[in-house]
């Protein structure tokens, strides 16, 4: 590959991130609806998988990197929520949990395209454990700070609160991600495997 090349390349990759991360926030703050039995928190039509793509498209460094952009964007976004903890130390815990390795983790989200077959079952397997490891994120959280700001009125002990509360948005929320997902990698899999990008460097 030539100079020119590697340039236009990397040119390409972080232009493309950057549109993709911009989609994710759109989908994160408009395309939301409010889950009915769920306590709290939103449900979002597939805001993670431009975050995704990245990953699958330009490597897990990459999808790292920009997932932690967008968790940073996310954290500008809801800083008030920060602001509710009563300490520094709750600040940081809030700031850390709730968004930047929440969101960060979805950049893990490639980690089976090159270790399974099936690129199907490696791209589920991808969503299903950013989506888990964003789950515990939160779920931490709530049990170990913001039970202690504001007790739940139902006097639940606070991890099944939690677990009710981040449960009750984030499985509708994994669902979706998945579904959308699945349907739409086998019309778009020459962009999800990143063929046009080996095409353009040849």
């Amino acid at each position: 590959m030539t100079q020119r090349s590697q340039s236009s390349l990397a040119t390409r990759k972080m232009l493309e991130s950057a549109i993709l991360i911009g989609v994710s926030l759109v989908l994160n703050e408009f395309a939301t609806f409010k889950a009915p039995w769920a306590f709290g928190g939103s449900v979002t039509l597939g805001s993670i998988l431009p975050l995704v793509l990245i990953a699958w498209r330009w490597g897990t460094a990459q999808g790292l990197f920009s997932a932690f952009v967008f968790a940073l964007l996310q954290m500008f976004i809801g800083f008030m929520n920060v602001t509710y903890g009563q300490n520094v130390l709750q600040m940081f815990f809030i700031a850390f949990l709730d968004y930047v390795l929440a969101y960060t983790v979805i950049g893990l989200a490639a980690v089976f395209k090159d270790r399974l077959k099936n690129h199907l079952v490696a791209l589920g397997g991808g969503i299903l454990l950013v989506c888990a490891l964003r789950f515990l994120c939160h779920f931490a959280s709530g049990w170990l700070i913001w039970d202690a700001l504001w007790p739940n009125e139902q006097g639940l002990a606070a991890p099944l609160y939690s677990l009710i509360y981040n449960g009750g948005y984030m499985l509708p929320e994994t669902l979706i991600a998945l579904v959308i997902g699945l349907l739409l990698f086998m019309p778009l899999k020459r962009f999800w495997l990143g063929e046009d990008i080996r095409g353009a460097a040849r």
